[in-house]
């Protein structure tokens, strides 16, 4: 079993998940069906709070608007209390509509610009109705082309839409500006990097953050040093956890490289993001092309909770003093015998001390959730990744 300090950092741990991981996905070409795929934001909360159930990991759900738009919000609040979990993250929705085909909070034409602000000052609007704290923001804004547009003015505009956003942004509230590398603009991308969301949100205020989605860098790119940088500066407001091969494939967490979590997660801990006064939420944002939806979920989690299991296991006093002394091969083996450490027999004991399953994935499959929901949810439209 786990130490005191170990088992208390693990208790606290809570990672939100998406609710459009529920509904079909798929790639480029092809969106596949499921029996039993949501038909509202009610069953998409059905389906998070068996993740929640299983794991004790998820107790917020992130919503997507207006995917997940209600007339009733205070309904769909109790209804998610009922159901043992709680809103987390709005996220807003400025890259669907045929208007912003050439951007949104940075497009050239100020009526577009507009209506983009508007749309975020409705996300506010929905986070005073849930109690929601965070408003995360990811722009599908750029271009294909070279002269297509021009790069300077359209930095100016994103700032101005940015800054009348976040002046509308409550006392306990925060702005999260994700970035993309690229996708779908091809040339440019008006938020490609973490330091171009980190100068947005360095100008907006204090309760403007950037939210890091794992899957979102070239290849090679060094994660765990962004993470490290950002937490230094105070300006790491959230994770998108995912995994990626090629591009942003939003796998299932860990999935490509579960070493690279693994360094990930350390410089949470060694930056204090893992403290109850951080401020960084961790967060899941995928899309379960072949695989069901709640096992890909609940896989997800234990991904998580396994790694950051294992860097509470690194002997930082004894990594330092290798450090300092220039051990090379001292420092690697520290960390390395941390990561290579099993610790799933002593998670499995945890979740039992605490009244969960041992085998989270096994305790689901058995409980015929799926079955059941296959045959309930017959007629309506089913979700999709962007309903």
């Amino acid at each position: 079993m786990f130490d005191d300090n170990v088992s208390a950092q693990l208790a606290a741990q809570a990672i939100e998940v998406p609710s459009w991981a529920y509904g079909n996905s798929g790639t480029r070409f092809r969106v596949f069906g499921t029996p039993g795929t949501p038909r509202d934001v009610h069953e998409k909360l059905a389906d998070a709070a068996q993740v929640h159930q299983y794991t004790g990991l998820a107790p917020r759900v992130s919503l997507h608007y207006p995917w997940d738009k209600v007339d009733d919000w205070k309904g769909l609040v109790e209804y998610a209390r009922e159901l043992g979990v709680g809103i987390g993250t709005i996220n807003s929705n400025t890259f669907q509509d045929d208007e912003y085909k050439f951007g949104s909070l940075a497009h050239h034409d100020s009526g577009v610009r507009r209506r983009a602000v508007e749309h975020h000052l409705e996300c506010i609007e929905l986070m005073d109705q849930t109690g929601s704290q965070d408003l995360k923001i990811w722009l599908a804004d750029g271009t294909n082309y070279p002269g297509q547009g021009d790069l300077r003015r359209r930095q100016d505009w994103l700032a101005e839409s940015l800054g009348e956003i976040y002046s509308h942004i409550g006392e306990h509230q925060r702005l999260v500006l994700e970035y993309k590398f690229f996708e779908p603009a091809f040339y440019h991308t008006d938020v490609p990097d973490w330091g171009t969301s980190y100068a947005h949100v360095s100008a907006l205020g204090e309760r403007a953050v950037v939210c890091l989605d794992t899957g979102h860098h070239a290849p090679g790119t060094n994660i765990e040093f962004i993470v490290a940088q950002l937490l230094r500066l105070g300006k790491l407001g959230s994770f998108d956890f995912n995994s990626r091969f090629y591009a942003d494939d939003d796998l299932i967490v860990g999935a490509a490289d579960p070493f690279q979590l693994f360094r990930i997660l350390w410089e949470v801990r060694r930056g204090g993001g893992l403290d109850a006064d951080s401020g960084v939420v961790f967060m899941l944002d995928q899309c379960h092309n072949i695989e069901d939806k709640i096992p890909g979920q609940i896989r997800s989690v234990l991904n998580v909770q396994e790694m950051t299991a294992r860097t509470l296991l690194v002997d930082a006093a004894a990594l330092e003093a290798a450090q300092e002394a220039g051990d090379v091969l001292g420092a690697n083996a520290v960390f390395m015998d941390a990561f290579y450490t099993d610790v799933r027999p002593a998670l499995a004991q945890w979740r039992e001390s605490r009244g969960l399953p041992a085998d989270p994935m096994r305790a689901f499959a058995e409980s015929g959730y799926l079955a059941g929901i296959a045959a309930e949810r017959v007629g309506g439209a089913q979700s999709s990744w962007g309903a």
